[in-house]
C-alpha cells in the first residue's frame, strides 16, 4: 500500500469513531498495544527522540528497498501515535518517505485531542522518520 492509501485508511478508522473523544483516544492507545515489542537493546538514550516530553524510541533499518521501523513509548498515547507514523511510513522507500505529505492528522482532527507538547513530539517523531529516510538515501547514492 502506498503512504496516501494507508492514510486514507486510518481517516476512515477514525471516522467510524465520529468524533467521540474518549473513543478516539482508548483507539490510539488499543493501537499502541498492537504495535510489535521493541528490543530491549534499541531503547538506549542514542535511540530517545528529542523533543518528546514522554520517552520515544526509534530505530529504523533498510529491508531491501523498504525502511523497517521499531518504535516503543513510556506512555500509551505516545506509543499509539508513534504506531500510526510506523503504519505509515514501515516498508517504505526513502524517497517516498521524504516526499510524503501527511494529511491524516488534520482529517481525524487530532489537534482536539493531543495538546500542544504531544503536537510538538509528533513532529519530532516525523522528522525523525524523515531523517532516517535521507540517511537511508545518501547511503545507497554513495554507493552507487
Amino acid at each position: 500500500m502506498t503512504i496516501t492509501q494507508i492514510q486514507d485508511e486510518i481517516i476512515n478508522e477514525f471516522s467510524l469513531l465520529d468524533g467521540d473523544m474518549e473513543m478516539t483516544v482508548f483507539y490510539i492507545m488499543e493501537l499502541g498495544q498492537k504495535l510489535p515489542v521493541m528490543n530491549e537493546a534499541y531503547k538506549t538514550e542514542d535511540n530517545i527522540v528529542k523533543g518528546c516530553q514522554s520517552k520515544v524510541w526509534l530505530t529504523a533499518k533498510l529491508i531491501n528497498d523498504g525502511i523497517v521501523f521499531e518504535a516503543d513509548s513510556n506512555t500509551a498515547i505516545t506509543k499509539g501515535l508513534v504506531s500510526l507514523l510506523v503504519r505509515i511510513f514501515n516498508n517504505q522507500k526513502p524517497d517516498d518517505i521524504l516526499n510524503a505529505e501527511l494529511y491524516f492528522m488534520n482529517k481525524i482532527g487530532m489537534e482536539r485531542f493531543i495538546g500542544t507538547q504531544r503536537s510538538n513530539g509528533f513532529a519530532a517523531m516525523i522528522k525523525q522518520m524523515k531523517l532516517y529516510a535521507l540517511a537511508f538515501k545518501t547511503q545507497k547514492e554513495l554507493a552507487k
